[in-house]
């Protein structure tokens, strides 16, 4: 199985045995609390919010903090090689309400993805996945990936970038859909029937959300920092 739709090889020394060794050692004496409560693998497709045309294989691994939230480490595959690209918050209608209108424009819907059939839990038997979807069709999530790896980069360059989600058909790339479906063996258009019979968030989808419908993109500016009052003002990073 390819690990990822996106090939980037990484530049780096191999991991030496000592590394190795160093890292059985720690990983059997510390403990990994927030690592630890990650239950759920979901796969989906993500675009940047200013150019539909670049999209990204998303592997989603998440916890949740409540019945309510959850977060996901966002890799570029399945497998133990895998590049953490992004996070993703996912929150429940009623959180997501009550966030500044200003805010809600970063925000992106589920509903399309979960009964398009293009958000799925490999390896989960379908009754199994489809009683949590039920939930993740009313959600809405909140993406940031840090690596371009769609572009080939090789290390993570450049500023964050707000990402978007799938909201109708057409908009996904069919190469791109044909990797996944053949990497995971699953028929997108197979499991829109089986979903066909859910529903999205109880009020409708928020005007504000996915981008309030236009283009968002991430850009850095530079500002004049506060005065410091303190024996090191004027130091700046250092």
């Amino acid at each position: 199985m390819a690990a990822s739709c996106h090939e980037v090889e990484v530049p780096g020394k191999p991991t030496e045995t000592g590394t190795a060794l160093l890292e059985a050692a720690t990983g059997s004496i510390q403990g990994f609390g927030p690592v630890n409560q990650i239950h759920q693998h979901l796969c989906a497709f993500h675009f940047y919010a200013d150019d539909m045309t670049r999209q990204v294989e998303a592997h989603h691994f998440c916890a949740h903090l409540n019945e309510d939230m959850r977060q996901c480490l966002i890799f570029d595959g399945p497998d133990a090689g895998a590049r953490l690209i992004g996070v993703e918050y996912i929150v429940a209608e009623p959180l997501f309400l009550t966030l500044p209108d200003d805010e809600k424009p970063l925000w992106h819907t589920h509903e399309f993805e979960v009964k398009g059939g293009v958000l799925f839990m490999p390896g989960v038997p379908g009754v199994v996945e489809r009683r949590d979807l039920e939930r993740v069709c009313k959600t809405y999530g909140k993406t940031i990936h840090f690596w371009q790896v769609d572009r080939g980069d090789a290390l993570p360059l450049g500023l964050p970038q707000i990402m978007m989600a799938l909201t109708r058909d057409g908009q996904l790339r069919q190469e791109l859909a044909k990797c996944v479906e053949e990497k995971f063996s699953v028929s997108f258009d197979k499991e829109r029937e089986n979903r066909a019979y859910m529903s999205g968030p109880d009020h409708g989808i928020h005007p504000l959300a996915n981008a309030a419908g236009k283009g968002l993109k991430t850009d850095l500016r530079e500002v004049d920092l506060p005065a410091m009052t303190t024996a090191h003002a004027g130091r700046v990073f250092t």
